[in-house]
């Protein structure tokens, strides 16, 4: 079963967000990751409306979680929580 790597974020500081995504645009895809959306066009229905969203398809809920634990990734988290509000979650798809 495959996964997708959902993020939903207000940055609050461009500097520090960017420097997150240029970790994160490597480590991701090194890890089976492929971004299938990164905040293009939102229809907001319910709940909390945050005004970037990411969606990233992964084979498995295990490569996405080696990917979110990479090293590298681990040090790029902390530029994005000093540059940004966010809920991060994995969800397993059925493909």
């Amino acid at each position: 079963m495959g996964a997708l790597w959902i993020a939903h974020v207000d940055v609050t500081d461009t500097e520090k967000y960017d420097a997150y995504i240029k970790v994160a645009s490597v480590v991701i895809p090194d890890h089976g990751g492929r971004f299938i959306a990164r905040g293009g066009r939102v229809v907001h229905f319910e709940g909390l409306a945050r005004k970037r969203n990411v969606v990233a398809r992964f084979p498995s809920v295990e490569a996405a979680e080696a990917a979110y634990n990479d090293p590298r990734y681990q040090e790029a988290v902390k530029l994005a929580k000093a540059g940004s509000t966010r809920e991060v979650m994995v969800v397993e798809t059925d493909e």
